[in-house]
């Protein structure tokens, strides 16, 4: 296959072709005397990877470097390291869409009822809790997205309704939005209803219309980028045989 054609098959356009070789999506292309590039059909299969992985917009930050080196394993013709690195990345997203359906059912559940837990939580537990970094979650402080008691030996203490809170937080950020929009969306919040709690939060209307429509379209992101794996792992089943 020439540019043109393998261009027209994997539907993007011959830069991109030439792109994707130089970035080493695919495999090196052999040439013709002419200089012209003859493709294969394993390029052809590479470029489908590539364009199955970096598929949904929604994907950045760690999502895309787990993306990216499943690319780039596929360019180096190592099918089999490849397909370890997709499963890893769909265990991945399983487990975001997992928390973005916990997120719901929590927010709903807080919706319903005013009783809260007199647990109490360390940093570190809450942390592990969300898969989250311990300076994640410091950095959400100093950002001011979130007050936490602390006891007398400075230590944070967590309650379930913080843990809650963040959880929330959590989801936006997996959905893109900014700290400072993040930020902005509580303030506007707690200005209109002074010193709100997570229950006067979250059964807002204006909360509850960014939050639902984010989270039913980080759902619907998460669904399709699972699926786009499934077909990337179907793909290098192929180039393994």
């Amino acid at each position: 296959m020439l540019t043109n054609e393998i261009a027209k098959k994997a539907n993007v356009h011959p830069n991109t072709v030439r792109l994707y070789e130089k970035w080493g999506y695919i495999s090196p292309v052999s040439r013709k005397q002419n200089g012209y590039r003859i493709y294969t059909e394993i390029h052809l299969k590479q470029m489908y990877i590539a364009r199955l992985a970096f598929n949904q917009e929604f994907i950045q930050n760690n999502l895309r470097k787990m993306a990216t080196n499943i690319v780039q394993l596929s360019g180096q013709g190592n099918f089999k390291e490849s397909r370890k690195a997709a499963l890893t990345y769909l265990q991945f997203l399983q487990s975001e869409y997992d928390y973005a359906k916990k997120a719901i059912q929590i927010s709903t559940n807080i919706m319903q009822s005013n009783t809260s837990s007199p647990l109490i939580f360390t940093h570190k537990m809450v942390a592990n809790h969300l898969q989250l970094t311990e300076e994640t979650i410091r950095n959400w402080e100093r950002n001011g997205l979130f007050k936490v008691n602390r006891d007398t030996q400075n230590r944070r203490q967590y309650k379930e309704e913080d843990v809650q809170k963040l959880l929330i937080i959590r989801t936006l950020r997996s959905a893109h939005f900014s700290l400072t929009s993040i930020l902005h969306l509580f303030q506007e919040i707690e200005a209109l209803e002074h010193g709100a709690d997570i229950h006067t939060l979250l059964n807002t209307p204006k909360f509850k219309n960014e939050f639902y429509h984010v989270t039913d379209e980080l759902e619907l992101n998460l669904k399709q980028a699972m699926k786009d794996v499934c077909s990337i792992i179907d793909i290098l089943d192929q180039l393994q045989t």
